[in-house]
């Protein structure tokens, strides 16, 4: 038996589950998730940073954009990029770990622009529709569609920019606290 079969072998007894007390205990600890922790924190920078907007913009608050989809930039985008950075920071970039993580971030950040984009889009004119029917239609008081859906390229490309950015920080962060 080799060093590395050995090793593993001490480690893994239980059905390759690890059996290490003190690397079991750190790596299952959520607050201690590097990845984890960076998607979340661009997830967040990203929301305030569209709340904080529209208040420049309109010059009112509106507590919707704290959890909101749609508008600059994409937390969607931000959380996936800063997410499959994370992961590519820990665990290698040429590594399986970050090609699942690059294809979701790809799928995430191409369906804001496609699907998600078109159906707001769709939103606006069915909006439209209702809105010049006659009062006795029955549809003409019905709730509006959501019409703040997806995101243009420009948001999807900051979005991405923040999260690659907020995972960069993290591993500095990261790389000093050891």
């Amino acid at each position: 038996m080799d060093e590395f079969s050995a090793k593993s072998g001490s480690l893994m007894d239980n059905g390759g589950v690890s059996t290490s007390t003190s690397s079991t205990s750190s790596s299952l600890s959520v607050f201690t998730n590097y990845p984890l922790i960076s998607a979340l924190a661009s997830f967040a920078v990203a929301q305030f940073i569209k709340f904080f907007t529209l208040w420049y913009r309109e010059r009112r608050w509106d507590l919707k954009q704290l959890v909101g989809s749609g508008g600059m930039p994409s937390s969607h985008s931000a959380t996936v990029t800063a997410l499959a950075m994370a992961i590519g920071f820990q665990e290698g970039f040429g590594g399986p770990l970050f090609s699942v993580a690059l294809v979701l971030a790809c799928v995430v950040m191409y369906d804001a622009t496609g699907v998600r984009l078109q159906a707001g889009r769709q939103a606006e004119v069915l909006n439209q529709i209702v809105y010049e029917l006659p009062a006795e239609h029955p549809l003409a008081e019905s709730r509006p569609l959501r019409e703040l859906l997806g995101h243009t390229p420009p948001q999807v490309i900051a979005g991405g920019l923040l999260g690659i950015i907020t995972a960069a920080v993290g591993h500095v962060i990261v790389i000093f606290t050891r």
